[in-house]
């Protein structure tokens, strides 16, 4: 098991804790779920008044994206995961077919208790037939060392759209919605315990909220009965040591909640 020192520096996190004080090396190994949020005073105080929240509930969001083909969709809601594959490398449903090298439906356990969903494949996951490729799957995969995860083994992730958008753009509703039916079949598939957002686009598609990140950090919402936790996406967290740090609450947040089910 890994101990306190072990999971910040998986994050590269140990020298930054240490400057505030907060890392004194004298701590014995410990369970994520039962370790405390480690940030500043002002973060702590902000943290606590909204994990104590009642989870959001789905009466009062808006209705997410959904498919545009009722008829396609009902087919999709019935397949396997061989089936499933399929359906995702022979999709049509919308433009981001015409120049992907592949589509992307994912990877990990078949039945893991945690699903990552993120935006779409990146420019490196087309190329390497692979989601989070390249620095952003480095990142993800510390992440995931740092609560003790592995991609295989309690992790599936996947993505909002299974085609990489031009230029690595940000994937329209549309095209959200074409792709709506395959992540929705993988979830029922999968049958997660815990869902983890990555990043505002996967936000909006499982809470239908536009709202900023900052204000859905930190709560319990729920898409297809199912727990949704917000958590930047590695790509954004390579470009701001300070949102690492929001990061590492969100995975202490995301192993608390975890911890709750049965």
């Amino acid at each position: 098991m890994l101990n306190y020192e072990d999971y910040l520096r998986e994050l590269e996190l140990l020298d930054t804790f240490k400057q505030l004080g907060r890392a004194t090396g004298s701590e014995s190994a410990v369970a994520l779920p039962t370790m405390p949020p480690i940030m500043p005073p002002a973060a702590a105080s902000a943290r606590a008044s909204t994990s104590s929240r009642a989870p959001v509930q789905a009466a009062k969001m808006a209705v997410a994206p959904i498919a545009q083909n009722p008829a396609r969709a009902a087919q999709i809601a019935t397949m396997d995961w061989a089936a499933l594959a399929g359906a995702a490398s022979d999709c049509a449903a919308c433009g981001l077919c015409k120049q992907r090298k592949q589509a992307l439906l994912g990877e990990g356990a078949s039945t893991a208790p945690w699903l990552f969903v993120a935006e779409a494949p990146s420019e490196d996951d087309d190329v390497d037939a692979r989601l989070f490729a390249g620095a952003t799957g480095k990142l993800l995969d510390a992440m995931f060392a740092s609560a003790g995860l592995q991609r295989g083994r309690e992790v599936y992730v996947t993505s909002v759209v299974k085609c990489r958008p031009p230029g690595s753009r940000t994937p329209t509703v549309h095209e959200a919605a074409a792709c709506a039916p395959l992540l929705d079949r993988q979830i029922d598939l999968i049958q997660p315990k815990l869902i983890v957002a990555l990043g505002k686009t996967a936000v909006m598609r499982l809470t239908g909220r536009d709202e900023t990140m900052l204000a859905m950090r930190g709560k319990v919402h729920q898409y297809r009965g199912i727990n949704v936790i917000a958590m930047y996406h590695p790509a954004y967290l390579l470009r701001s040591l300070t949102e690492k740090l929001k990061a590492w609450e969100d995975l202490v947040f995301a192993k608390q909640e975890m911890a709750k089910l049965p």
